[in-house]
């Protein structure tokens, strides 16, 4: 057994217990015990320690660096911080084997993949089609470089460009797949161009989720499903533009005060919920805590309204908000929707892909309700 070999056991083994491996697809789990996660993992990772990144590195403290790579099901490891905030990471790897279940890779199939990162999702493909077969574009040269470096190390052939992972790899287009590792508001287009019709685009959306669209055998639309929950890093620089909380609810006294009569506990762990108000109120943040007092909310649009949901020693919640848009309400406005159409989850979601525009959809993308994405 490896160095690592017990931390990669019983995470395989925490992943079995769960029912994270796919059943359609057990090339995934085959392709994962084959291509060591810690082989695409830099010398240096970064641990949040409550107020910042911190770094963890191999030659230090292997046995923390190795408890960071082979963490739970649902733990990446951030592998670049800048600017304070994780900018790259190894993904965790019960999201990883979701998505590559969700693409439907076959054998000789041609990959476009967006955001190489470690390299580590690129081998895995590889495995799968075939060396060769798979294109991977990453925005960061030293990421492209270091991902290419690792990939030949493992003997494994993947075509790293440095790129703008938003504008596809026209040079080696039409692809069969496209997979994107990062998440995104609006599906490029150029992906849907770049793929032949019957094609799979597979790529998080909104950061909660992911959506498998296929292409139109006029290539015109796509369209599909989402396909799982979790929550995605952002394309890089996608941040860009939008305040955060402290800088939109400033100093100023709040407009109004009230008791927010509803139980906000289904904010902080009900993801199906959070989902639907990311499709109803797409520019608007939401992030949750829990205190003795209970759940606790923050709200925001990134401009100049905000709404702030407070929990109480006396069971009561408060709502306070400020600017223009009365967030609180927005709030309770679409969580009632949500509430009267059934509680409708993420995987009665789907999106549709056109040129000049994309829209979600519940149920029946023709007939079912319908929100602007």
């Amino acid at each position: 057994m490896s160095a690592f070999g017990g931390q990669r056991w019983r995470l395989a083994e925490a992943m079995e217990r769960r029912g994270d491996w796919p059943v359609d697809s057990p090339w995934v789990r085959e392709a994962v015990e084959a291509v060591p996660r810690h082989a695409f993992a830099p010398e240096r990772l970064w641990q949040w320690n409550g107020q910042a990144y911190v770094p963890v590195d191999r030659g230090v403290d292997e046995e923390g660096w190795a408890a960071l790579v082979y963490g739970g099901p649902d733990d990446a490891a951030v592998t670049q911080v800048s600017g304070g905030a994780a900018s790259s990471s190894l993904s965790c790897q019960a999201v990883v084997a979701d998505m590559l279940d969700s693409l439907d890779a076959e054998p000789g199939r041609r990959i476009l993949e967006l955001g190489t990162g470690t390299g580590w999702n690129a081998a895995l493909l590889a495995r799968r089609v075939g060396n060769g077969r798979v294109t991977s574009v990453e925005v960061d040269p030293l990421l492209a470089e270091q991902a290419r470096a690792r990939l030949k190390a493992a003997g494994v052939e993947v075509a790293v460009e440095t790129g703008d992972g938003g504008a596809g790899w026209p040079p080696g287009a039409p692809y069969d797949r496209v997979i994107s590792t990062y998440a995104v508001d609006r599906v490029p287009w150029a992906w849907v161009a770049q793929t032949r019709p019957g094609g799979r685009i597979v790529t998080p959306w909104g950061r909660l989720g992911h959506v498998a669209l296929t292409v139109a055998d006029d290539g015109r639309t796509a369209g599909g499903w989402m396909q799982g929950l979790a929550q995605f890093m952002p394309a890089r620089g996608s941040r860009a533009g939008t305040a955060d909380f402290a800088h939109v609810r400033g100093t100023g006294p709040a407009a109004n005060e009230r008791t927010f009569e509803r139980n906000p506990g289904p904010l902080h762990d009900d993801w199906h919920l959070r989902f639907a108000l990311r499709v109803a109120l797409p520019d608007v943040h939401l992030s949750t805590a829990v205190d003795e007092d209970g759940v606790n909310a923050w709200l925001h649009d990134g401009s100049a309204s905000w709404a702030v949901l407070s929990a109480h020693p006396d069971g009561r919640t408060v709502a306070h908000q400020g600017g223009p848009r009365s967030l609180a309400d927005l709030l309770e406005r679409e969580w009632d929707g949500w509430l009267a159409a059934g509680s409708p989850e993420l995987y009665d979601f789907g999106m549709t892909v056109e040129p000049e525009r994309q829209f979600v959809w519940a149920w029946d993308g023709h007939n079912g309700p319908r929100w602007s994405a």
